[in-house]
């Protein structure tokens, strides 16, 4: 690919699949999906044992990064998309 070929987009026979997507559920976490690696502010990784995670958004979660749920217990909202 040159730099003047368009960027590849997700599902593009070129690109193959996304190395990983983010889902920003309603009121709850993000959901991030394949292949990526949560690190600490120092650059430390996480372990992971599952291809999919819940990153927690509310702040109130006792496993941060990860979501525990603590978003349903607090009543945690999201506001809605910019038309």
């Amino acid at each position: 690919m040159s730099p003047t070929d368009p960027a590849p987009r997700a599902g593009d026979a070129r690109s193959g699949p996304p190395a990983a997507s983010i889902v920003a559920c309603p009121d709850g976490p993000l959901l991030v999906r394949g292949e990526f690696e949560v690190v600490t502010p120092d650059g430390e990784a996480l372990p992971r044992t599952r291809r999919t995670v819940a990153l927690c958004r509310c702040g109130a979660s006792v496993l941060k990064p990860y979501c525990d749920g603590s978003h349903k217990l607090i009543g945690f909202k999201t506001e809605p998309p910019a038309p």
